[in-house]
């Protein structure tokens, strides 16, 4: 039986020094250059810590292959990018979403920001970050290619989730590559581009930043009592705009034609639908009432500070049935 093997102790502390398993290259150089190989990979049940060479730099991606994995086969692969200050480790710590992959049977895919911050990383997202880093982009879609070209991953069927800084990253990637994922889902930071001044006064979406060529499906996560990503706006200002203002410009995005629809599905959570989207590319959010700047259903201690994790729906359960139908 699975167990979960990393007690989530604090989301920014360090765990880089904890990392279980010795960095290993997943063998590519049989593979062909196309993708086509599906035999090769050599990830064994569990976490195992990759080294993937990206801009020149040995970058770390901790990945978890569940242990009914097929002979042979690939699998779905989910992205789970940290939050700001964050680690790969406990990424997969305090979203537990390495026990729905093993339930389910899809690879999880950790990759580690490289600009240091406090005890732990961020991530370089385009047209929000201050400073110059590493091209991040350009390091997740080398992640996913190396997975595809081990006979690893299933290339059709490539999915991004991110909490906080690592659903921004998630984003704007999904912005700029869409064609790279199949869905996304944002826990605590869905953006549709940078922010900008709107003509009320407040902050809106860029258009000029987030120009996806095809329509993405996305899920997204927001608690009304997040302090950090204030539900209606605000807050840092690579925030901005708020949940709803993200959803709706994604809806936009997608060529959506019905919506908002609104849904209570417990009692403290709301679900909002946008259909009849351009390639069946949906657009929800779940919005908690009272919710802090945390994942849902999480039952793995969380920092105090950063509110009420809602046991009234479970992020894990709805973003891979979400995963599942796009």
């Amino acid at each position: 039986m699975y167990r979960h093997r990393h007690l989530f102790r604090t989301l920014f502390a360090c765990a880089t020094a904890a990392l279980a398993t010795a960095a290993v290259m997943v063998p590519s150089s049989a593979a062909a250059e196309d993708g086509t190989a599906n035999r090769g990979c050599r990830l064994e049940p569990g976490r195992t810590t990759l080294t993937v060479r990206s801009g020149g730099l040995d970058r770390v991606v901790v990945v978890y292959a569940p242990h009914r994995t097929t002979v042979n086969g690939r699998l779905p692969l989910v992205l789970n990018l940290h939050g700001s200050q964050g680690t790969a480790a406990n990424q997969l710590d305090g979203s537990q979403l390495e026990e729905t992959a093993e339930s389910e049977g899809f690879l999880v895919a950790a990759p580690q920001g490289a600009m240091v911050v406090g005890a732990g990383y961020q991530w370089n997202v385009p047209h929000v970050t201050d400073g110059d880093g590493p091209d991040d982009e350009q390091f997740l879609t080398d992640t996913i290619t190396q997975l595809v070209r081990a006979g690893c991953a299933d290339a059709a069927r490539v999915y991004a989730t991110g909490y906080s800084g690592g659903a921004r990253m998630v984003s704007q990637y999904a912005c700029d590559h869409p064609g790279r994922v199949a869905a996304i889902a944002a826990v605590a930071g869905l953006r549709a581009g940078a922010p900008t001044a709107g003509a009320d006064g407040g902050f809106v979406p860029d258009p000029e930043t987030c120009t996806p060529g095809r329509p993405v499906p996305v899920l997204s996560f927001a608690g009304t009592g997040d302090q950090i990503n204030p539900f209606a706006g605000g807050g840092a200002a690579y925030w901005g705009y708020g949940a709803v203002a993200a959803t709706n410009r994604w809806a936009t995005l997608d060529g959506c034609r019905r919506g908002p629809r609104e849904t209570r599905v417990s009692e403290h959570v709301t679900r909002t639908d946008h259909t009849g989207c351009r390639g069946d590319a949906d657009v929800t959010m779940y919005a908690i009432e009272g919710g802090g700047h945390t994942w849902p259903g999480a039952t793995v201690p969380w920092p105090p500070v950063l509110g009420t994790v809602t046991q009234e729906i479970s992020a894990n359960q709805l973003m891979w049935r979400f995963f599942q139908d796009h």
